[in-house]
């Protein structure tokens, strides 16, 4: 499977877990299409990296393409491990 969106949120574990960083995407065609609706409205899908505790460039607001097989887990569309390309960051100030 492969989408394109935006980082919406990321989870940082603590160290005591098992690694892994958590980032969920929200479509991009939805994002843009939801402008000024209610936040999280969009699709939204879970993207897991296994044994990592950050993903350089991965950060809440990075235009993105993820690429990987698909899955349901705890009730989210869920890719593990997948392929990533940034394709734009949001400017901090």
């Amino acid at each position: 499977m492969l989408c394109h969106g935006f980082i919406e949120s990321v989870t940082y574990l603590p160290a005591d877990q098992n690694a892994a960083f958590t980032a969920m995407v929200i479509d991009a065609e939805d994002q843009r299409s939801a402008a000024g609706a209610a936040p999280g409205r969009g699709k939204r899908l879970r993207v897991v990296w296994l044994g990592r505790r950050r993903v350089p460039g991965i950060e809440a607001g990075t235009e993105v393409r993820v690429e990987g097989m698909l899955t349901q887990s705890h009730g989210l569309p869920t890719i593990f491990n997948p392929r990533y390309e940034i394709l734009s960051r949001q400017e901090h100030e």
